[in-house]
């Protein structure tokens, strides 16, 4: 993104990632709801208001990592899906699966772009191309990476909470256990480098399929 001016870059960022992280947590809700528990509802989140799910700290870590970041999750209470344990699963599985969907949206708008920016570069390109361009770019690899990251078994993201759903009771109970501790794993996994290693080959993957 060098010909863009800082404030571009800043905007371009953003506008994919509260794209991607407020369809994620209204996905949970979404589903949440439509499995019996309204919680979301009630709380005001089933809304595509950005301003109801930007978390300040997941921004930022957008922003430093220019990949990852969180939003505030919805509230959820499995004690009023129909069936907790194994409507746990879907709940969770919503949010990575919308931002796979947004990435597989963003592919295919980006292709369409490509032929326009091919097509103004002889003339000097075109500014709102180039900005739409790398917006789409963006929220491919965001969305991609969130989908990833969201599906690492740790609680408390989305993969820790299928594999509860997944196991027998007492192991279940067991990974339920760590997800107090679940951010300051992950966040000594990310600063020792493991996450990024982790995740780095299947979005090399996705990115190289959608791409």
């Amino acid at each position: 993104m060098g010909d863009l001016s800082f404030l571009q870059t800043v905007a371009v960022l953003a506008l994919p990632f509260l794209m991607a992280v407020t369809f994620h947590e209204v996905a949970h809700g979404w589903v949440a709801n439509l499995l019996g528990d309204p919680t979301a509802a009630e709380a005001g989140r089933l809304t595509l208001n950005p301003l109801r799910h930007i978390d300040p700290l997941g921004l930022l870590a957008l922003l430093l990592t220019q990949m990852i970041g969180w939003a505030k999750p919805v509230p959820i209470n499995p004690l009023r899906l129909r069936h907790p344990k194994e409507d746990m699963v879907w709940v969770a599985l919503a949010g990575p699966a919308m931002n796979l969907l947004l990435a597989v949206a963003s592919a295919v708008l980006l292709h369409t772009l490509q032929g326009v920016v091919s097509s103004v570069a002889h003339l000097g390109g075109s500014g709102l191309v180039r900005f739409l361009y790398w917006t789409f770019s963006l929220s491919l690899q965001i969305n991609v990476a969130l989908a990833v990251f969201n599906c690492l078994p740790l609680p408390p993201l989305d993969g820790g909470r299928i594999l509860v759903g997944l196991l027998p009771m007492a192991a279940a109970r067991w990974v339920a256990r760590v997800e107090p501790y679940g951010f300051i794993i992950l966040l000594v996994l990310l600063v020792s480098g493991i996450v990024p290693k982790l995740i780095s080959p299947p979005i090399a993957l996705l990115l190289h399929l959608l791409g």
